[in-house]
């Protein structure tokens, strides 16, 4: 373990000790911080945190170690994971490897003994914001030249897959799976109802995803912006006039923006496992994981062709959005969450039974 220092744009720095792997020059990434107790390598290997630094709330991490099976993906895209206690011998009989030699083997750095309470206040009132993970000190001219540049809205580009995959089933309808920065748990929550799943990259055209005859249209979550790819709107527009369309996270944005929504960027964001959520139709409220730093302008659904079906109860925020004419919905949370709240799997039945012409909308 070796001394680093992380600082932040609002003038703060935090003394800390690196823990996984090194690194010889300063790194630049988006800070935000995620408040689940546990599955911290699911965190890690979503998507969703591409460049970003994660300030785990939970003290404790690692002590279960890490295995082949819960990641979310293949390769992590996170800059840093920053923890108040890492743990540096787990104990659990699935684990295979401690966070340490998973984070070298991803090249991924890791900051500990830094107080994250206090580095969590920063962010809930200032806002998410820029850092810097540094090997050694830095100058105020040297961190004025680091901070100046803008940081990349490319990322959904730079992850999505570049080959389309098939992920046969016996019989089940054919989704396609609209990879903006996908969770390996919604394909597998479609291959669990049976579903035969064509995953395509990003700015696939209609006309390829027509060809495969779909009977449905998933679009996932994933990180950044979503007006940074704009391009796609035609083609969700559509789909959406061909297709039952039930959309996640990233697609939940990208959905209201193809129907005259607005998106806007959020003080600090939802990234957690227990966010209360109430479905507007039925006022029943489920637990939901999170993990987004955009969300849809409630005032922008009043000339639009959809409205609100779910609303999250600690800050109003639109968690939900159906279609008033079309087989199209879409959720902020994540249905699928693993580890997470198991409340909202039923939407994936709700999806089936779309596809299956039972009634217009969810």
């Amino acid at each position: 373990m070796t001394k680093a220092y992380l600082y932040l744009e609002t003038g703060e720095m935090l003394p800390a000790t690196s823990f996984a792997y090194k690194i010889n020059k300063p790194v630049i990434s988006e800070i935000v911080f995620n408040t689940s107790m546990q599955g911290y390598q699911e965190v890690l290997t979503d998507p969703s945190y591409c460049d970003q630094s994660i300030v785990m709330t939970y003290p404790l991490i690692g002590n279960y170690g890490t295995n082949q099976d819960d990641s979310e993906a293949i390769i992590p895209h996170l800059k840093t994971l920053i923890v108040r206690d890492y743990c540096e011998h787990p104990s659990n009989f699935r684990s295979t490897h401690s966070l340490k030699q998973f984070l070298i083997s991803k090249k991924i750095q890791g900051l500990c003994h830094l107080d994250t309470r206090y580095l969590t206040k920063i962010i809930r009132n200032q806002g998410t914001m820029k850092c810097i993970v540094s090997p050694g000190e830095l100058s105020k001219n040297e961190l004025a030249d680091l901070f100046s540049p803008d940081l990349k809205s490319d990322q959904i580009e730079r992850i999505s897959t570049k080959a389309i995959s098939h992920f046969p089933s016996n019989g089940g309808k054919r989704v396609i799976l609209i990879d903006f920065g996908y969770k390996k748990n919604i394909l597998e929550s479609l291959l669990k109802r049976s579903c035969d799943v064509i995953v395509v990259p990003w700015d696939t055209d209609f006309e390829t995803i027509k060809d495969f005859n779909p009977a449905g249209i998933l679009l996932s979550n994933g990180p950044g912006d979503p007006k940074s790819i704009l391009k796609v709107i035609p083609t969700i527009q559509k789909l959406q006039d061909n297709y039952p369309l039930f959309a996640i996270c990233m697609g939940h944005q990208i959905f209201a923006l193809a129907n005259g929504g607005d998106t806007e960027k959020m003080k600090f964001g939802h990234r957690g496992g227990n966010h209360p959520v109430q479905d507007l139709t039925t006022k029943k409220v489920f637990i939901t994981a999170q993990n987004h730093g955009y969300c849809v302008k409630e005032d922008s659904l009043n000339e639009s062709e959809l409205e609100a079906s779910h609303v999250n109860l600690n800050d109003k925020s639109i968690e939900g959005l159906r279609h008033k004419t079309k087989p199209a919905f879409s959720v902020q949370f994540h249905p699928e969450a693993s580890p997470g709240p198991h409340d909202t799997k039923y939407l994936f039945d709700d999806f089936i039974k779309l596809m299956q012409g039972e009634g217009n909308n969810a």
